[in-house]
């Protein structure tokens, strides 16, 4: 139930018990008229009281008691109905002990309250009248009622910690799965991958012979293949330990980048805040795949890398100097595809496509709700 709701449900039974009471109250004999207007202020308030019973229920309590205290001892004999109402709230919020106290409190304070009452009741009626406006039978009823809700919610509360619990238990367990088969399936591949390029360039050199490109491609795209499997495989056996990467780690691909020989710069605009972890590993992965390409297939000598922090979103754009013209568009690879699914994913938009003037540019645009 929404908070709005449960407002509107608390300030019904509130305004509902205090018209009862005002009415139990009108309707009878009182003996003393010019203490009315107490009185019913009393009736009123006791049951107004309830509206705070979920937020504070040992002081609505303690105000309904004392409420139902005074306008018997006014001469209004009316059931402590509002009192019985917190009992049931003290009770199921766990407050039992004090429900109990201000329960025989109560019970003896009553009589009290009636013997000082303008009525001329006889001694041995009292008790009666007492039985009357507080019956034990009603207070125990809303008592069990209270820790009858209160158990049946809290056995709800460890069911849905139970289910919690075994979905996680099963993701870890899946997650494990998983990198247990990307290590047994690809780890070896990678590896032999790796090594082979690594001595293939290693003999070419030590011969005196040109390295051939194709060779360099492979050995860099090996030692890439093999540092992303490697955090991969951290980021499956440990989610918490070995968060995937981020905004913060752009740099080092720009880094990589001009180790491999291609004249990269970042640029950062905006004023930096923190950004949803989907979009941060959506901007990696954008920038990350741009420069691939851009260091596989434009023959681009520099690239520029613009991160621009805005209100409601963040924009990445990355540009080449690549042969790439709109005549010459190159054809979509599955790197670009899957682009396109991360940014689409989180309600943004991507645009990869050949600029005019010559080389490529990719521009992503991630949403980004900072108030969620």
């Amino acid at each position: 139930m929404s908070g709005g709701r449960i407002a509107v449900g608390n300030w019904a039974i509130a305004v509902g018990v205090a018209a009862a009471l005002l009415a139990a109250g009108l309707s009878g004999d009182h003996p003393a008229a010019r203490l009315d207007p107490l009185g019913h202020v009393l009736l009123a308030a006791g049951g107004l009281a309830l509206v705070a019973r979920r937020r504070a229920p040992v002081a609505v309590l303690a105000a309904t008691g004392s409420a139902a205290l005074g306008y018997q001892a006014v001469g209004f004999d009316v059931p402590a109905v509002a009192y019985l109402f917190a009992v049931y709230a003290a009770v199921r919020a766990g407050h039992r002990a004090v429900a109990v106290a201000g329960s025989v409190v109560m019970l003896v304070a009553l009589p009290l309250a009636i013997l000082a009452s303008p009525h001329d009741w006889p001694v041995g009626e009292v008790l009666t009248q007492s039985r009357d406006v507080l019956q034990l039978a009603w207070l125990i009823a809303a008592g069990a009622a209270g820790e009858a809700l209160r158990q049946a919610e809290r056995r709800a509360d460890e069911a849905e910690r139970t289910r919690e619990e075994t979905a996680r238990r099963r993701a870890d367990e899946e997650r494990l799965h998983i990198a247990r088969e990307l290590h047994d399936s690809l780890t070896h591949q990678i590896s032999v991958i790796k090594v082979q390029s690594e001595v293939a360039v290693h003999l070419a050199r030590k011969r005196g012979e040109q390295v051939p490109e194709a060779l360099l491609a492979i050995r860099e795209a090996g030692r890439e293949a093999a540092r992303e499997l490697r955090a991969t495989l951290e980021a499956l056996r440990d989610d918490d330990a070995h968060p995937p990467h981020g905004l913060d780690h752009v740099p080092e691909l720009v880094r990589r980048a001009r180790s491999a020989g291609l004249d990269a710069e970042l640029t950062i605009d905006g004023e930096r805040e923190d950004v949803p972890a989907a979009v941060g590993r959506t901007a990696y992965r954008v920038v990350q795949e741009s420069l691939t390409n851009i260091a596989r297939h434009a023959a681009a000598t520099t690239a520029s890398v613009r991160i621009d922090y805005r209100p409601d979103a963040l924009v990445i754009r990355v540009d080449d100097d690549g042969g790439a013209t709109p005549d010459a568009a190159p054809v979509p690879g599955v790197g670009l595809l899957g682009m396109r699914e991360r940014v689409t994913a989180l309600g943004g938009r991507l645009r990869a496509a050949p600029r005019s003037g010559g080389g490529f540019t990719v521009r992503a645009e991630l949403p980004v709700d900072r108030a969620r």
